[in-house]
């Protein structure tokens, strides 16, 4: 990781606090900040792979078909080219005075790091943060944590309360998770220092007392309590805090009320379009993550869109939907708050399953055994997405971003 640093830019904002929405130039006396995210080395997308962790993140039995795929896949040379394919980004953020490549998760609410208290043969390859060399470090006496996924990966560890900065802001007493013990599986994923997550803190998994997460935690030095995500397709993004940046998205932003009684960014979608077609009503319980890279959606809609592509199919060797690589895709639309969002055909193609680059693995997947659908990162990347605390209920917003309608 020394080798990968991003540019962090800290904008001290001027002007009023107002509730909606927020102008750069009428914020005063509170702060601003964007973390500008950077690109993980030697990450291959992996279709089943991805199916199979994300079953397993939200407790789940993975298909059988996509579990084999993943454990048995070689990641071939195709996406190791750089460029061709997307990849997975991370941000900086400053712990204890160390910096550390994180995550930014909206579908957890853990700050967990890759510690010093690790057998040494688990820290190689990440960047460490070791609670015995932070001047600000206090143990939080009896506070442990675990995170345990359905494919038997996981970590836990202590607690420590701990300085933390992300952008130009400061948590001088954030819970900092320093893990004991990581599975094989987390360990691999190099460059990868741990995870922030940015999801309601009811799903914090410290115990015996849950505690905030870092956006919780500083949300009132905030000139507005909200957060908004501008993740990229083939290019690092950037998490924008306490203001909404105009130049980043066109038209206008949708927002829907957030449900948050199960700690996610969930809402509901109306209706969904395929290409230039009309739109079908379908009431969606849907969440937004940014920890996870595919959209999963209910089999009926999965069915019609592959429909839509010649020489789709269910590809049971690989536990999900599969296509030539050189299928023309169409768009796919959610309908948000009665305005029509958008994510483009060619982000749905999300990798080859082969060297020859023949066959291809969909964006778009079946959320059939996870029990909601989760838009992740081959959608949330055509958008601007705004994550507001500051209305009853809290609402999560939508807009376009420039080109990719």
């Amino acid at each position: 990781m020394p080798s990968l640093r991003s540019l962090v830019t800290f904008t001290a904002a001027l002007g009023a606090v107002i509730a909606t929405p927020v102008k750069i130039e009428e914020l005063q006396k509170r702060k601003t900040f964007s973390i500008a995210q950077t690109a993980e080395r030697g990450y291959y997308k992996n279709g089943p792979r991805e199916v199979a962790k994300t079953f397993a993140k939200y407790g789940k039995e993975p298909p059988s078909a996509a579990r084999v795929a993943a454990e048995a896949s070689v990641t071939g040379s195709v996406a190791a080219i750089p460029g061709q394919f997307d990849i997975y980004y991370l941000s900086p953020v400053e712990i204890g005075g160390k910096i550390l490549e994180l995550d930014f998760d909206t579908g957890s609410a853990d700050l967990w790091v890759f510690s010093s208290l690790l057998p040494t043969a688990q820290q190689s390859g990440h960047a460490i943060y070791d609670p015995s060399q932070s001047t600000t470090a206090v143990k939080k006496e009896g506070q442990t944590w675990r995170i345990q996924y359905g494919d038997g990966s996981g970590a836990r560890g202590t607690v420590y309360a701990d300085k933390v900065v992300v952008g130009g802001i400061t948590a001088t007493s954030q819970a900092v998770e320093a893990a004991t013990s990581v599975s094989a599986q987390f360990q691999q994923d190099v460059d990868n220092d741990g995870l922030l997550g940015l999801s309601f803190s009811v799903l914090n998994t410290v115990r015996p007392n849950r505690e905030t997460t870092f956006f919780d935690t500083v949300r009132e030095e905030l000139a507005a309590p909200l957060f908004a995500v501008t993740l990229k397709k083939g290019a690092p993004g950037t998490y924008d805090f306490g203001y909404i940046d105009e130049s980043k998205y066109v038209g206008s932003i949708a927002y829907a009320d957030v449900i948050t009684t199960n700690g996610f960014w969930e809402f509901t979608p109306t209706a969904y379009s395929i290409g230039n077609g009309s739109a079908v009503q379908a009431n969606i319980d849907a969440i937004a993550d940014t920890g996870t890279s595919l959209a999963y959606l209910p089999t009926a809609i999965i069915r019609d869109y592959y429909s839509k592509v010649p020489g789709a199919q269910y590809n049971g060797d690989y536990g999900g939907y599969t296509h030539p690589c050189a299928a023309e895709m169409p768009s796919f639309s959610l309908t948000i708050a009665g305005q029509k969002r958008t994510t483009p055909g060619s982000y749905i193609n999300y990798a080859p399953i082969d060297e020859a680059e023949t066959t291809c693995f969909g964006g778009l997947q079946s959320d059939e055994g996870i029990g909601f659908s989760i838009l992740g990162d081959i959608f949330l990347k055509s958008q601007y997405v705004v994550h507001d605390v500051g209305t009853t209920p809290p609402r999560i917003g939508f807009a376009q971003q420039p080109g990719t309608v």
